[in-house]
């Protein structure tokens, strides 16, 4: 684990809040030179604090107007294997996240879909033909709000 200065943790806010700022223009709101600033922000990416930069996408302004969240339980763990279902499960293109966590079901599936019957649709012709699927739970998101990471 990389120490982290204050300077660090400011950067690293900064970056999450906007990560298509310069470094000149970050380092002008923080009070450091652009080239201390660019020097710190390498230093966070070689060490691996930073492992990319995202474009977050209005999955809504595009048409995708609801998400769910789908608990799968395997019936069949020992006739399908973990790596059999993920590889299903990361091949349909509205399944955006597929987490195996540990708890009630096996996998966490986060699911975009234009309206109701789309997601009807993806859940009936595609989660449940997925290899070794038994009970599927769906939790439809009604709101989001999104609240600053750890450092924040």
């Amino acid at each position: 684990m990389i120490a982290l200065d204050d300077m660090d943790r400011a950067i690293l806010r900064a970056l999450e809040a906007d990560a298509t700022q310069s470094a000149g223009a970050l380092g002008r709101a923080l009070g450091l030179s652009q080239p201390a600033c660019w020097r710190r922000i390498r230093r966070l990416e070689a060490e691996g604090v930073i492992a990319g930069r995202r474009l977050t996408i209005d999955a809504a302004a595009l048409g995708f107007g609801v998400t769910v969240f789908l608990g799968v339980k395997l019936a069949t763990k020992g006739r399908v294997s973990l790596e059999d279902f993920e590889r299903a499960a990361t091949a349909i293109p509205e399944v955006q996240v597929v987490q195996h966590v540990l708890g009630l079901f096996d996998y966490r599936l986060k699911v975009r879909a234009r309206d109701i019957v789309d997601f009807e649709r993806v859940l009936r012709r595609r989660v449940m033909t997925l290899p070794g699927v038994g009970q599927v739970e769906a939790n439809v998101v009604l709101s989001e709000e999104r609240r600053p990471g750890p450092l924040g």
